[in-house]
């Protein structure tokens, strides 16, 4: 596995392994197979392993640290909070006043069995808190010892840089892919003018661009893409025409479809590290494997033709409002 740093110092495996279904949102749970999924990746010299204490909730953290009982060293685990969830599993909201930092923190640091954490984001920006407040109390948390590096996710441009002028921020994580290349306009070219690193979720567009998900059907019911509004109706047939065209191309270069699409990620700066997510091993092997696939700057233009910016039919989320900001 080739690595890649986030920011001047953090050094991470250049995939890196979401781990959010493994615990939530996607249908079927298997704890032993995520177990050995989290292991095969420290054995494939994935290192970069994303969580966040809202998945579950909180159950993704627990499982994490179960896994790594004996294996901390081998891994860099990015966690992230803000995002609140109530005991029914509901949302409440987003937090980023100070004292939640602190207090999200040591609940992350427990739940993860770790005395500190390698990566620690503010999963949503809250509008009612200065971006320098939260960094503030991020920056306390580093001070403390009980975080090395911080981040932020979906932060628009100009909360980044008032975020980076009280704390250096070393990685930003966004949507970003071949169904969401909008960060390519103003969000790209700021991190690499603050040499901030770049974490691209979702880098398969939730599994659509793996082109396995043929219709609705073939997801469960209490599967939460049913609800996204690239997902419905109309929205999914001209989604499902784009990735056609991504899988003839890598059909062509004798690669998956999810394989083309990581690939093209990589290809895009050696700041960017995707994380694609999977609770099995099977999946983990093909994504992996993408860090060999070598394209061409004709191949690269080809495919970008296909998926140009802006080709995704509907909106990412069906309520925007706290995503880019």
């Amino acid at each position: 596995m080739k690595t890649r740093k986030l920011g001047p110092e953090l050094e991470v495996s250049a995939i890196g392994l979401g781990c959010m279904g493994m615990s939530e949102f996607y249908s079927g749970r298997d704890e032993e197979e995520a177990i050995a999924t989290l292991h095969h990746a420290l054995d494939l010299g994935v290192t970069f392993l994303d969580t966040a204490d809202m998945y579950g909730p909180h159950t993704n953290e627990q499982l994490i640290g179960k896994a790594l009982k004996n294996r901390r060293d081998q891994a860099v685990i990015a966690t992230k909070f803000g995002v609140i969830r109530t005991a029914d599993g509901g949302f409440g909201g987003i937090n980023g006043k100070p004292e939640y930092v602190h207090q999200a923190c040591d609940a992350s640091l427990q739940r993860l069995g770790i005395e500190v954490i390698d990566l620690y984001y503010l999963h949503r920006v809250d509008p009612t808190v200065p971006i320098e407040e939260t960094v503030g109390a991020m920056a306390e948390l580093v001070k403390q010892g009980k975080v090395r590096y911080i981040g932020l996710s979906e932060a628009a441009p100009e909360t980044l840089r008032r975020g980076h002028s009280v704390h250096p921020i070393t990685a930003l994580q966004t949507e970003y892919s071949l169904w969401n290349r909008e960060p390519e306009d103003e969000i790209i070219p700021t991190v690499r003018e603050l040499k901030i690193g770049f974490v691209p979720y979702s880098p398969l567009g939730r599994g659509f661009l793996s082109g396995a998900i043929q219709s609705l059907d073939d997801l469960a019911e209490d599967d939460y893409r049913r609800h996204s509004p690239r997902f419905q109706g109309e929205n999914f047939d001209r989604n499902l025409e784009v990735v056609e065209q991504v899988k003839a191309i890598a059909q062509e270069k004798e690669v998956t479809a999810s394989q083309l699409a990581i690939a093209w990620l990589l290809a895009k700066g050696h700041d960017i590290v995707p994380i694609p997510g999977t609770k099995r091993r099977q999946y983990l092997e093909e994504n992996v494997a993408a860090v060999k696939i070598e394209l061409t700057f004709a191949e690269l233009k080809r495919i970008e033709a296909v998926a140009p910016q802006g080709v995704a039919a509907g909106d990412r989320y069906p309520d925007m409002n706290s995503v880019n900001r």
